[in-house]
This record gives C-alpha cells, structure tokens and sequence, in this order.
C-alpha cells in the first residue's frame, strides 16, 4: 500500500499538526502493508522534516509555492491532485482539515480532524478569519471518503455539529502516538537558565486556548510569595501566534524577563531532555483536540499539573493533579502547583493506547474500509 499524506502547512517552525503528519508517516513506514510513504510539504517545512525520517520507505515531496494563504488555498484545490494523481498512491491522507475537491483525487481521502476550534473556539482565529476555517472544515467532512479523529472527546465535539457523517462515511478514533526510544537527550543550553535550576514546563502554541497567560501569572504569584524556590524557572515552548506580543508584554510587566522562557524550534532531543528534567509538566489550556504534549509527559512520568477538561481526564492518568478553571482558577491553579511539588514523583508503566504500533492498527484498518 501506498499512502500519501499533504502535510503542507503554513508555520514554518514546527507545530502539532508538523509533529502529527511526521508521526502518521514512521507509524506506517513500520507496518508491513505498508510500501512506501510520501510525505508533501511545503518547501519552507523541508528542514524540519528532514530531521525526521529514517526510513527508506518515506519519501519527502516538498513544494515550492508562495507561502500565503490564497496560494496554498488554490494549490490545495489544484495543484495537489495533479500532484498525487502523478503518484498514484492508494490512500491520500490529508493531515489537518483543508479545502479540496474530491472529483479530481482517483484514490480514496481520510482526512484528520484534530478540533473543533472554528466552532467551539471562534476566538483562536478571530474574525473574520473563522468564517474560512468553519467553510474549510465543512468543505474537507463533506469531501472525504474517511475520517480521523484525535480523541473520544474530539469525535463526541464532532457529532454535534456534524451528526449525519457517521451514518455515510467511515469515521475512527485514533490518538497520535508517543515514542522517544529513538532520541538522545540533549541538555537545554540557554544563558538564562542554570545547570541545576530547577524548571515548570509547558509545551503549546501561543493561543488563547492555552492558557499560557494564566499559567505565567501563576508562577508569578508562586514566585513573589515564596511557594517556588528562588531559581526556578518558567519555560514554554511552542511557535508563535496570535497571544505572543500579549505574552511579551505580560512578562515584561511582572519583570519575568530573566525567568520566563518563551522557546520554539528546539530539537527533538532537546524536548526529551526538558521533559525528563522538569519540576512540573502544567497543562492549563482551556479547549484541546488531543494534546500531544501531555501524553509526551506522561510518557516520561513527569508530576502534571492540568486543568480538569474532559480529553485531560481522557488522556491523563490518576496521578495528574487537576485543577478547575471555573470560580478563581488562579489559585486554582497556584494550589495545584504547591500540593504536585509536595507530592513525590511516580513512575508510570506505558500506555499502550499511543503506541506506534496500535495506532498504525487503527490507521491500517480505517484504509482498508476505504479500499
């Protein structure tokens, strides 16, 4: 079998859905069924990708167009299926939700669905930027052959706005797996932070669905009240987006400068080295797919501080400490932070549900309901 998966994507720093594309492509590159793997990017992405892959089986396709919306737009509409229709592949697996028309694609289309933002979180995009996203999602449920989703959570948040698809079409459930056997940890070098300085982490893009506001704000309190040792540091990693000038100037006015760090485009190995090294993984967004870096920290058995959300309580374990984002959820959340730091760390047997393994099962078994 032969897949393809459009993973074409405006940030040309890393994001969930890069991450989720390139786990998509080593999850079916390990199975049998499947021969080959052709991953398509833009040519703004190439490098990331191309630290990735090992695999003879996946071929990386980049494409050198304009990196603007509207060129992206037509080239999802036109430029893709001559692309794939070259290729001939047997599934076409687009990574996140975009527009195209399925007459013109000779093999079957599975298609991602990681939230529904546009409807539940209209705020993430903004107006009238949301008004596409919801047409682009519409226009993707109503194209594809099958469909993918991230999480219970997310197929139930599915159901409500789209409640007739699962009675034309093939729907699934399918986590994004965690595997860092491969990686060398590689300590963080960054100036502002010390050797033995101990370190929050939280792992997400600058939107207002995260929460990186409050969580900073907490910190701040924690800091000022000594709850936090002296030296202990704030560290977020994630691409920029539409909160990042709000987070600059939030930092700026609690004179966190020298302490918050705000990261992207880190290497892999460095990821791994934060999350084995954290003081505390925290998780206080507000609307989640899936959320790939919880599962990551579990994964490490990292103490996890997040807000009490139900794909939270899908994903996370029962020593996660939740906190509740209604009432006064900053010391809500302060609270949680104190009473993980008293608690003593607890190491975590893996979670089979996001192995490569059973996901490439999953994945392997909606194709060929299609075929």
């Amino acid at each position: 079998m032969h897949v393809a998966i459009a993973a074409l994507h405006r940030p040309s720093k890393p994001t969930g859905v890069c991450r989720h594309a390139a786990n998509l492509a080593r999850a079916l590159a390990q199975t049998n069924q499947v021969t080959k793997v052709t991953l398509i990017v833009g040519a703004w992405q190439k490098h990331y990708f191309e630290t990735f892959f090992s695999s003879e089986k996946i071929e990386l396709l980049d494409v050198d167009i304009s990196n603007s919306s509207s060129a992206r737009n037509l080239w999802f509409l036109f430029g893709l299926p001559k692309l794939v229709n070259r290729l001939r592949p047997d599934i076409i697996h687009m990574s996140f939700p975009f527009p195209f028309f399925r007459p013109l694609f000779s093999a079957s289309v599975v298609s991602t669905i990681h939230d529904l933002y546009p409807y539940e979180k209209p705020e993430v995009f903004g107006y009238p930027n949301v008004i596409f996203n919801r047409l682009f999602l519409q226009q993707c449920v109503s194209n594809s052959d099958g469909l993918t989703c991230v999480s219970k959570t997310t197929l139930e948040s599915f159901n409500r706005y789209f409640p007739k698809f699962h009675l034309r079409k093939a729907i699934a459930v399918t986590y994004n797996y965690v595997d860092f056997s491969q990686l060398v940890p590689k300590a963080l070098a960054r100036p502002e932070l010390g050797e033995n300085d101990p370190f929050l982490l939280w792992v997400a893009q600058h939107r207002k669905n995260k929460n990186i506001d409050l969580l900073i704000e907490a910190y701040s309190t924690l800091i000022k009240s000594d709850r936090l040792k002296p030296s202990t540091k704030l560290i977020i990693v994630g691409s920029p987006g539409p909160e990042t000038e709000n987070l600059h100037e939030q930092i700026q006015t609690l004179s966190l400068q020298d302490r918050v760090l705000l990261l992207s485009s880190i290497q892999d190995s460095e990821l791994c080295w934060l999350y084995q090294n954290c003081e505390i993984f925290v998780a206080p967004s507000s609307q989640e797919g899936f959320c790939l870096p919880l599962a990551e920290a579990l994964y490490f058995s990292c103490k996890v501080v997040c807000s009490d959300i139900p794909i939270f309580r899908e994903i996370g374990s029962s020593s996660c400490i939740y906190f509740s984002l209604e009432g006064d959820p900053l010391n809500n959340l302060s609270q949680a932070i104190v009473q993980s730091l008293e608690q003593p760390s607890k190491k975590t047997s893996g979670d089979c549900r996001f192995s490569k393994s059973k996901v490439a099962e999953q994945y392997l078994a909606l194709y060929s309901a299609l075929k």
